[in-house]
């Protein structure tokens, strides 16, 4: 990567965005049980509460060309900073609708950024597009572990909807010192790709999009519901929020290390299947000795954190020519978020009728073991 000085700075600007792409979301999971009642909500109110930001990833992400089309990506990078902000403030201190509203209103932004980011980094770090993308994914989960450690700790010295709000003031820190990339952006880049490039018929297009959505699913489970399972077997809420911590702190780990496996197409496949196997040992675990939580918080981090690098790498891979990346990237973000909205729904159910948490984790196990699966088909090298 290039030092850090004149035009290399500017570009390396791109990260702290990433950095804002999800401690607004993050935040919640530690806070539910405050949440829910001061606002009176159920445990499958809670899960949709959960997965509003990914129903707005799914159905606005296949949309963001569009936006980026009129105003060129710099641009619209700084919209949906500033959009980030109001949202975060609407969710906390607009009433009952606001908490709805606002998660949408947030969702909405983030799916800005996890559309662009990407291609920014891409554009910006042409010649080392691995390691940048490694940067990426470590600020994105530098984030989400600092918010998921220090909700409670706010809440407890004020209230949850400051412990919510003050990540708004992250995102307009960083639409600041972005809006100088906003100012000399030139006219609106063409980012749309023009074509059909048929990635729907493709079965391998399939699989990467089952990998990518299985993982997002088992990870907004674990961010939005692991304080709560671990409070009801027993831990303190900020025990419980620094676990979440050490879970998405540890991802950090299991990404930078996975791209040994990927890197190699012999060994692809068994880096998907590498990727895959921790969330399911670790969910096991808290099934069967729930009391070492913070072993098995640490062993799913291991996994989501390589599992992401290894959907990202996927998909970067999977396409023949640019278009076809660029489309199977819409593909596999939309329908692998839709089914990822779904997760923290369930699993709420679930808990909702068996009035306990066993039968979510079991949930996981079996997404995992899908996860597996689609992996393993979804590396296969092409023929």
């Amino acid at each position: 990567m290039p030092a850090l000085t004149g035009t290399a700075a500017t570009a390396a600007t791109i990260f702290l965005v990433a950095l804002c792409l999800r401690p607004a979301i993050t935040a919640v999971g530690p806070l539910l049980p405050q949440i829910s009642t001061d606002v009176g909500l159920g445990e499958a109110a809670q899960g949709l509460l959960g997965a509003l930001p990914l129903l707005a990833f799914a159905f606005v992400s296949p949309q963001v060309h569009r936006m980026a089309g009129r105003l060129g990506m710099a641009r619209a990078i700084l919209a949906a900073l500033l959009v980030l902000a109001v949202g975060t403030l609407v969710r906390s201190y607009t009433g009952h609708a606001g908490l709805w509203v606002g998660t949408m209103v947030i969702g909405c932004a983030i799916a800005v950024g996890n559309v662009l980011v990407p291609a920014i980094v891409k554009r910006d770090y042409a010649s080392n597009v691995s390691r940048a993308t490694g940067f990426y994914t470590a600020f994105i989960t530098i984030g989400a572990s600092a918010a998921s450690a220090v909700a409670v700790p706010i809440a407890d010295a004020v209230d949850w909807r400051l412990s919510l709000a003050v990540w708004g003031g992250l995102a307009l820190a960083v639409a600041a010192l972005w809006l100088p990339r906003a100012r000399i952006s030139p006219v609106p880049e063409v980012v749309a790709v023009t074509g059909s490039v048929a990635v729907w018929r493709q079965p391998r297009a399939w699989m990467i999009t089952a990998f990518m959505g299985l993982q997002s699913t088992c990870f907004y489970v674990l961010v939005t519901w692991l304080p709560t399972i671990e409070i009801a077997a027993g831990f303190p809420e900020r025990v419980a929020g620094l676990h979440l911590f050490l879970f998405q702190g540890m991802g950090i780990l299991g990404g930078l290390a996975i791209p040994l496996l990927l890197r190699d197409p012999g060994t692809r496949r068994l880096g998907a299947v590498v990727a895959s196997l921790p969330v399911i040992v670790a969910m096991l675990g808290l099934l069967a000795a729930p009391g070492l939580a913070v072993v098995w918080a640490g062993i799913a981090g291991l996994g989501q954190g390589a599992a992401l690098v290894t959907a990202l790498t996927l998909i970067s891979l999977g396409g023949r020519t640019a278009a076809e990346t660029t489309r199977l990237s819409g593909m596999a973000q939309s329908l692998g978020y839709l089914l990822a909205a779904a997760g923290p729904v369930a699993a709420g159910v679930l808990a909702e009728r068996t009035d306990a948490w066993d039968a979510t984790l079991v949930m996981i196990v079996g997404l995992g073991v899908l996860q597996v699966g689609a992996g393993l088909m979804g590396a296969r090298s092409r023929s």
